[in-house]
């Protein structure tokens, strides 16, 4: 029976999955206002591997990803969120540091200053 060659970053680079859950990893670490050393350092890794995750490079393990899930209040299953679509992370509304750190800046207003700004914004 011939066995399946084994796939390898190296020479097909990350597989889409993998890189579409770290983008999404990304997205909430920096929304929820922490650094990737402040992460690893809750889940047991160093920031390096936590980078790789994010990029795509290494595959994250399903207690690795549960333990992210916890550390950044959210549910396993959202950091697959329309990833069946083929749509990325930063099509839902970008991946700049400063887009995240807008948003969560944003969520922090009362929502009825959002409204004002939302109308100055609108207005430029």
């Amino acid at each position: 029976m011939a066995r399946a060659k084994r796939r390898t970053v190296q020479e097909f680079g990350a597989h889409p999955v993998d890189v579409y859950v770290g983008q999404r990893v990304r997205m909430r670490r920096v929304m929820c206002g922490l650094s990737q050393t402040a992460l690893a350092n809750k889940i047991g890794l160093t920031f390096q591997q936590l980078q790789k995750y994010e990029s795509g490079m290494n595959r994250i393990s399903a207690s690795k990803l549960w333990l992210i899930a916890q550390e950044l209040d959210a549910p396993v299953q959202w950091f697959f969120a329309d990833a069946a679509e083929g749509r990325s992370p930063a099509a839902e509304f970008g991946t700049k540091r400063e887009t995240l750190e807008l948003v969560r800046n944003f969520m922090t207003i009362p929502p009825e200053v959002r409204q004002h700004f939302l109308s100055l914004v609108k207005s430029v």
